[in-house]
């Protein structure tokens, strides 16, 4: 059986390490990971390999040249453009006829048993058997389930949190059969678990699950690479390491020097022809490259010096990587998830912070402190957007000049020339970050239309006109004042999907942003009659007949936000009698903390039962969500509401669908049923209601996310306040009931909330606990885990995709009942968590 290890990939995420070098090349304890794989195939009697390379791949054929040292035969093949895991595959077919064949990467870290594999994979006559491992974060890899015989039921490439529902992934270690190359299509890009194992799974083919008891470790960030040497001197991979073991855990290679004076504590590694002085220490987990010096007093813990490097007298790292041929001068101090690339000189008394990265042949100069990077920092989180876009503290986290390298990394994303509009709440942080964004935008070669301070949804109106590929809008974060968010559009004016997000935040981590020529940079232009345009079209757009003639009368709060520059003019129009509140710009407040909108919501009730109102709304500061109070005072919660609405809509529309989040009360289900219409179910991200409407078209009547968020998708696919409210006033002027009647008739929904803390390197394995636990109850995996009982009763349980907790939801026929669902599956994930 001949074996196939694929090193093509570029290992952007391990930059400035992999600058200059493929990924597979790196070095684990001073031999490139690759080596270690093919020493692994050779060990089980894969004696004929083919490479395939892409990135970099006179390298790889100058280093392993024919595997004649190896005792090994290596054939190489090449892509001229990047074909995906099986079309890299199908490009080697030649050397791959007529027998079985492994796939493996030839820079991931293992000791699987590959004989036990090809035994497992003849035992069950498989076409395809991949390799499985338990792993406690699997985001970044394909979830497989698998039956008790090992056979594959389901795929998920990369899945969001919610989206996880065990913690056994694909390696990209597979056993084949030939003819699966036939599936593949020549030249094309094509992927083995994205494409090809799908269409075989559906066709009944026989594709197995081997659960490897192995090491395995994709080595594809920095703290996995530091990780992966830890476990190598551990013993923790059964992985051949040079040299010789001078003491318990301390391994010193050929011709090495080191100091009887010098003091070490393993386990550590040290190079061949390595020099330790006297009193350098190097502490647990170091590995010193050959040829490297370290001088007298320098001290080292946990960290990797590459060939080559020279670190002076009195220097002190910790948790860093120093590329080969770097010189890091005296008393230099370079602190945890710093990395300095290759051919660098950091010179004397200097200081990198945390997660500081040089890139390869810069000089940090004597004496400087180094607090970002010389090519721009990461901001050292999980992922770069959440809930709410790129959000932090304003001028800590969120700063001028990270608006600057996040405009960058958008512009970079976009052709020259492309259209983007800006835009911004009331307040002075917005202002300022939105002139950064701007300058950076028209620096780039991109048009910016910018429609200063406008609500939220207008915003998004004018992105989705045509010849707009995009926008960015600043806002104050809700409920925290000292807080921003910055909210990057699509050409439809919709927040990016996760994978424009994905391909923004490569961008933005690599800083390979895009520059324009004096005679290509971007005009800045303000258009006319914004507030007019929008207004007119959601006229048009939403039915407003017989508005005037049952004349409504409405309270409308504009809670000092945006909202305040169109709702009144906007209601002269429609012809509603309307008492408006705080409708100014309030620049001191421009945003809602829970104590300001309970006395807001408390002060409206009063003003509607007052006057006699026929109700009375509530809208944030930025217009895209709205309380509502009906016609006794008397709040309607937020997931009240959206029952009330629904009941409305689907009444005069007499069917239809209606888009919801799987969070929401099942009661939603009989109400739309009782008007003849259906529920479709969606993810709870801020994006899947709008690809809900996208995807059904003129079906969808009205979509909700049960927090005061409404798409009218009869005007647009994204979340509006405003046209709600427009379309909320039609609907009331047309029924003979009042909010409050509807809302009385509606059944009472027994739904209850709970978080519970959760690791984030236990997530997988408490997704998997819920799956096991469930048993034979059906489940439901829309967004995260949904145990559904006999009875109809169900318990969800959601991890949060950018905080270490768990989410669970739960609804019966009772609060008992619901109360005792919690419990239960609060003790499932937190044993899972023990």
């Amino acid at each position: 059986m001949k074996a196939v290890v694929m090193a093509g990939g570029e290992g952007t995420r391990l930059r400035p390490m992999t600058a200059n070098q493929p990924k597979p090349l790196l070095p684990v304890v001073n031999r490139p990971i690759m080596e270690h794989v093919l020493r692994l195939l050779r060990k089980h009697g894969f004696t004929e390999t083919v490479v395939t390379v892409q990135f970099l791949a006179t390298l790889i054929r100058n280093y392993f040249g024919d595997g004649e040292e190896l005792g090994m035969k290596l054939h190489y093949v090449a892509e001229e453009v990047p074909l995906g895991t099986a079309g890299s595959v199908k490009n080697a077919e030649e050397h791959l006829r007529g027998e079985p064949f492994i796939v493996i990467s030839g820079d991931a870290l293992t000791d699987i048993d590959l004989t036990d594999m090809v035994r497992f994979h003849k035992e069950r006559g498989a076409k395809v058997t991949i390799a499985l491992k338990r792993v406690p974060n699997p985001l970044e890899f394909g979830i497989i389930i698998v039956d008790d015989q090992g056979r594959v039921q389901r795929f998920l490439e990369k899945p969001t949190w919610g989206q996880v529902f065990s913690d056994t992934v694909n390696t990209g270690i597979y056993i084949m059969e030939p003819e699966v190359l036939e599936r593949v299509a020549e030249g094309e890009v094509v992927d083995w678990s994205g494409d090809v194992f799908p269409e075989l799974l559906e066709e009944g083919e026989p594709i197995y699950g081997y659960v490897a008891e192995g090491y395995w470790e994709d080595v594809g960030t920095h703290e996995s690479y530091l990780s992966a040497q830890a476990d190598v001197l551990s013993g923790k991979v059964d992985v051949e390491i040079d040299g010789f073991e001078v003491s318990p855990g301390v391994w010193v290679g050929e011709g090495a020097e080191v100091s009887s004076a010098a003091i070490l504590k393993g386990p550590l590694y040290i190079g061949d022809y390595a020099k330790v002085e006297p009193g350098a220490e190097l502490r647990e987990y170091t590995v010193v490259g050959s040829n490297a010096v370290v001088r007298a007093e320098a001290f080292a813990h946990r960290t990797v010096l590459h060939d080559n490097v020279f670190i002076g007298r009195g220097a002190n790292l910790r948790g860093t990587v120093i590329g080969k041929n770097t010189d890091v001068m005296a008393a230099v101090r370079i602190e945890e998830g710093a990395v300095v690339g290759e051919d660098c000189v950091i010179e004397s008394e200097a200081y990198l912070h945390n997660d500081v990265k040089v890139y390869p042949f810069k000089t940090i100069e004597a004496g400087a402190v180094v607090s970002t990077n010389v090519v721009w920092e990461s901001r050292g989180q999980r992922s770069l957007f959440g809930p709410r876009g790129v959000s932090g503290l304003i001028n800590v986290e969120i700063t001028p000049e990270l608006a600057v390298r996040l405009a960058n990394a958008y512009a970079t994303t976009l052709k020259k020339g492309a259209v983007v509009t800006t835009s911004r709440d009331v307040s002075r942080a917005a202002r300022t970050l939105k002139r950064a964004i701007i300058s950076a935008l028209t620096a780039a070669a991109i048009e910016v239309r910018d429609l200063e301070v406008v609500p939220l949804p207008v915003a998004r109106f004018h992105t989705a006109q045509s010849g707009i590929s995009g926008g960015i809008t600043v806002r104050t974060s809700p409920g925290d004042p000292e807080s921003v968010d910055i909210i990057f559009l699509d050409g439809e004016g919709a927040d990016l999907s996760p994978g424009a997000q994905r391909k923004l935040d490569r961008v933005f981590s690599r800083a390979e942003y895009r520059r324009a020529f004096p005679g290509e940079i971007g005009e800045l232009s303000f258009p006319a009659r914004n507030v007019e345009n929008y207004s007119h079209d959601l006229l048009r757009a939403v039915d407003t007949s017989g508005v005037a003639e049952a004349r409504l009368k409405v309270v409308v709060d504009c809670a000092g936000g945006t909202g305040a520059l169109i709702l009144p003019s906007l209601l002269g129009r429609i012809g509603v009698d309307v008492l408006t509140v705080n409708n100014r710009l309030d620049e001191a407040s421009p945003t809602d903390t829970v104590a300001k909108r309970m006395r807001d919501l408390e002060r409206l009730g009063e003003l509607v039962s007052g006057s006699g109102a026929d109700f009375g709304v509530r809208f944030d500061p930025v217009a895209e969500r709205l309380s509502i109070v009906d016609e006794n005072g008397e709040l309607v919660d937020d997931d009240r509401a959206l029952l009330v609405v629904l009941d409305l809509v689907t009444a005069e529309r007499g069917g239809g669908t209606v888009a919801l989040p799987v969070t929401t009360t099942r009661v939603a289900e009989r109400v739309a049923r009782s008007h003849g219409a259906q529920v479709r179910w969606t993810a709870t991200a801020t994006d899947e209601l709008t690809k809900a409407v996208r995807a059904e078209g003129d079906t969808i009547v009205l979509a909700g996310d049960g927090r005061g968020g409404f798409v009218v998708p009869e005007f647009s696919p994204t979340g509006d306040g405003i046209a709600a409210f427009v379309l909320l006033l039609g609907l009331v002027a047309r029924t003979r009931r009042s909010l409050g009647q509807i809302d009385r008739a509606i059944p009472q929904a027994h739904l209850l909330r709970r978080s519970v803390p959760t690791p984030w390197a236990i997530k997988g394995s408490v997704m998997r606990a819920v799956v096991e636990a469930a048993g034979d109850r059906e489940l439901d995996t829309t967004d995260g885990v949904r145990v559904i009982e006999p009875d109809g009763s169900w318990a969800l349980v959601l991890p949060d995709t950018a905080e270490a907790v768990t989410h669970l939801w739960a609804e019966g026929p009772d609060s008992d009942k619901v109360q005792r669902l919690l419990d239960e599956w609060a003790a499932v994930v937190e044993s899972a968590e023990g």
